[in-house]
């Protein structure tokens, strides 16, 4: 018997179990799940080629964030690279929209005073197309060893040919990315 005079409180049932959200009310005990975490020997990674012709850049990127880190596999965790090999080909064929090529900027910084250089995106893409793609993509990484370690899992090619055909890339088409 308690306090109430033989009544059981809301809170003692609850606890118990027998009144809850569910008509099936169980013990939490017997409702608590461990959080699954992967090793690294249990990550398998696949490998993807895109074909960036008449892709635009952010939208490019986003995807190819996403696939290199590993957000589209059900065993995803923040703290692990589960994430696969990402072939991006014909980089030079990347489009921005609405005249950002020439309006945005691209910087580098020597570490040296007055050591600031920057660029248009149009003339680093003249230049460079793989360098304009992997600072973008880079940028969506997360910052440090494990970004690094992502980015190195990244392949760009100005052209149509990538020396990657053993690995047997599968071949990852991106409609929602195409310049409209």
């Amino acid at each position: 018997m308690n306090d109430r005079g033989g009544v059981r409180s809301r809170c003692t049932l609850f606890a118990a179990g027998a009144i809850g959200p569910y008509p099936f009310s169980v013990p939490l005990k017997e409702v608590a799940m461990r959080t699954y975490s992967p090793k690294a020997s249990e990550i398998t990674r696949a490998w993807h080629v895109i074909d960036a012709d008449g892709l635009v850049l952010g939208r490019l990127c986003t995807e190819t964030a996403r696939l290199l880190r590993g957000k589209h596999k059900p065993t995803y965790a923040p703290h692990l690279d589960s994430g696969d090999h990402v072939i991006i080909v014909n980089a030079r064929k990347v489009v921005l929209t609405s005249g950002k090529a020439e309006r945005e900027q691209v910087y580098r910084f020597s570490g040296y005073p007055g050591g600031l250089k920057q660029e248009s995106y149009a003339d680093l893409l003249a230049r460079k197309p793989e360098e304009a793609l992997r600072r973008s993509v880079r940028g969506m990484l997360p910052k440090g060893p494990l970004g690094r370690q992502m980015l190195r899992k990244l392949k760009v090619y100005a052209g149509p040919e990538h020396p990657h055909t053993s690995q047997n890339p599968a071949r990852l088409e991106l409609p929602q990315a195409k310049a409209r």
